[in-house]
Order: structure tokens, then sequence, then C-alpha cells
């Protein structure tokens, strides 16, 4: 094989496999051009849909506490804590499921001047989620069957 380069020329030209192996799918043009196109707004709808979702279901379950805590009445240990815990639950979600829907339909995040007011309340959201969030770990720790409703079962 003789190569008719001269020696110490570094050739621009790449064999075709090699070209192949190094070169991405995506060039950084195209996907810089992605990113551009990229309507935040629709991904915000889709993230606030998402976690209203999830939100239904954290809703249904705090339901169905509820409605265990009021058929087992006083005669569960912590009857009166965990009534106000579920009751707190639930009207932090109706809140937050109001601040989804604002979120969603109300601001525009694409419009620079309605920017601050959807970050303020989307912070809002969040520390109500926390909340929401410590309020379920403390009811879930507080077990909704005791001992004595286990063996009952059995």
């Amino acid at each position: 094989m003789a190569n008719n380069k001269p020696s110490g020329v570094i050739s621009n030209t790449r064999e075709p496999a090699q070209a192949a192996v190094d070169s991405p799918d995506i060039s950084a043009k195209e996907l810089f051009q992605s990113i551009k196109g990229l309507n935040l707004n629709s991904y915000a709808t889709r993230k606030s849909i998402a976690q209203g979702m999830l939100d239904l279901a954290l809703l249904t379950a705090n339901a169905s506490q509820l409605k265990y805590i009021l058929t087992v009445g006083d005669t569960h240990e912590f009857y009166h804590f965990l009534l106000i815990l579920i009751i707190v639950s639930i009207s932090l979600q109706i809140f937050q499921a109001l601040l989804i829907i604002v979120l969603a339909v109300v601001f525009d995040i694409n419009k620079v001047e309605e920017q601050k007011r959807s970050d303020i309340v989307n912070n809002i959201l969040i520390a109500f989620t926390v909340i929401s969030v410590v309020i379920n770990v403390i009811i879930s720790a507080f077990d909704m069957k005791t001992q004595g409703d286990l063996l009952k079962q059995s």
C-alpha cells in the first residue's frame, strides 16, 4: 500500500467508516434550533397537568383515609389528630388544584411581563406541595389500621 501523502502532513479527510463513528446523529446547530423552538408554555401546561394527576391520586387516597377514620370513629387511638390532618391535607390539595389551574390557564410564560408573577405562583405552589407531603407522611406514620384491626381480619 503506497501512501501518496507527504510525511508530516495531516490529512483532513477521514475514512467513511471512521466518519460515521465520530459524527453524532444530530448536529449542534440542529440541537440549538430544536431547543430554541421549544414552547415553554406548552411544557409548563403539560407539567401542571401531570402534577394534577398525581394530586388526584393523593386526593383519592386521602378520601379513602377519611372514610376509614370516620367509619372507625372515636375508637381509633388518634381519631381527632388524623381527622384534622386529613381535612387539612384535602384542603391544601384543593387549593393546589386551583393554583395549578391559574398557572396553566391564566399565565403565559412566553410573555416576559407574566414570568415574575407566574414564578411567584409556582413558588407558592411548591411550598404548599411540600407542606402537603409532610402532612401525608405524618398521616401514614399513624397507621390507619391498628394491630387490633389486623388481628380481627385473621
